[in-house]
């Protein structure tokens, strides 16, 4: 580590954050691989936005503290072609009010539906913000990809990241208890980019968090339907009207769903007639399990992204509702250009009792693991 590097780095150690008032670059250099910059980019409500960038001398790695918005990932093709490979807005501010799709964005409090926007916790019924038909989707109106976190940046012995923290209010969007989330997003010199969201409450209350990142690993060159698929699940937890579950886990083995073998996502497509938005079931209860729950190639490219999580759900997304949707680059994005894995609890799953739970209770502790690690396979 050179001189700079190392004054740069002992400021950061005492400061122990990066303040939200900066306005200059900050770089820490671990190394001659891993750095990671970050610099203000606007305000929302008043509070200091800032885009993030993690490089690791292989991959990069942007993002910023509005919504925990993962807005870039460029990664090399097996001819060492750097290239992004998630669906992306042009700049920071556009995701203030242009990320309908949630594009990168930390959902919650609670990922995916809730049927009649409405769940019991010891008797009491709370009533939570619709905004998909009757049901809540992703939280409500307001949810967690459209807020300003408290940002930090740290560094490990082998990875880079921000630390980023939200505090939801007792009653946000109707969700009981204040809700303390801290959620690490981190660069890896490995090329993992790793997501740790840990949560606390003073009340009772249901948390399901996740990231909704949109991948395609052409480069974003056209639709995913060249894409290889392997998802190990052996069953779904299917819907009924508004896509809320009927409470069945059912089998998929030999059926349009049935990706534990890999499969082209194309010809899966066809055979189903229409996309993909679905529960696929990696576990049957909650565990700590770090269990890798998915595989994503790209044989043209080469690339490679697999996928881990601790939670006991994946939602398999294919960018269906997208149309003529404004993207970065001048890219003008398309029904199934993207696939989204959304490692989650099950949906509805506090109206569902036989279902993993999704309560938390003071004194307890919500933790979820995601990671996406990415290669290429020549």
């Amino acid at each position: 580590m050179n001189l700079k590097s190392k004054i740069i780095l002992a400021a950061l150690l005492i400061s122990g954050s990066v303040c939200q008032s900066q306005t200059k670059t900050t770089v820490i250099q671990e190394g001659v691989s891993l750095s990671i910059k970050g610099e203000k980019v606007g305000t929302w409500v008043g509070q200091d936005v800032f885009h993030y960038t993690l490089d690791n001398g292989t991959m990069q790695v942007e993002m910023t503290n509005f919504g925990g918005v993962i807005s870039r990932i460029y990664t090399p093709d097996k001819e060492g072609k750097l290239e992004n490979v998630v669906l992306a807005l042009e700049t920071i501010p556009d995701y203030f009010t242009k990320n309908g799709p949630h594009l990168g964005a930390a959902i919650g409090r609670y990922a995916n539906r809730i049927g009649s926007a409405s769940f019991k916790l010891d008797g009491d019924t709370f009533h939570i913000t619709k905004n998909n038909g009757e049901n809540t989707l992703h939280g409500g109106t307001k949810d967690f990809g459209q807020k300003v976190w408290k940002p930090e940046i740290y560094k490990t012995d082998h990875a880079i990241g921000v630390k980023m923290y939200y505090l939801s209010v007792d009653g946000e969007e109707g969700f009981p208890g204040n809700l303390e989330t801290t959620l690490w997003m981190e660069l890896s010199s490995t090329n993992e980019l790793k997501l740790r969201f840990e949560s606390i409450t003073d009340k009772k209350t249901v948390v399901n968090l996740t990231n909704h990142s949109y991948f395609n690993l052409s480069g974003i060159t056209g639709d995913v339907r060249d894409h290889e698929l392997q998802i190990f699940a052996d069953a779904i937890t299917p819907g009924g009207p508004g896509q809320i579950p009927t409470g069945e886990i059912k089998a998929i083995a030999g059926t349009p769903f049935d990706f534990q073998t890999p499969k082209n996502l194309g010809a899966q497509l066809d055979a189903l007639g229409e996309g993909f938005d679905h529960n696929y079931v990696t576990k049957r209860e909650n565990s700590s399990e770090l269990k890798k729950i998915a595989i994503v190639k790209h044989p043209d490219s080469g690339r490679v992204m697999e996928v881990y999580s601790t939670a006991p759900g994946v939602q398999l997304y294919t960018s269906n509702h997208m149309k003529d949707f404004a993207g970065a680059d001048g890219k003008f994005y398309q029904p199934h250009w993207a696939l989204c894995l959304e490692p989650e609890a099950w949906p509805d799953s506090p109206n569902k009792p036989s279902f993993p739970s999704t309560t938390l209770a003071p004194g307890e502790k919500y933790v979820h693991e995601i990671v996406y690690e990415f290669g290429v396979e020549k």
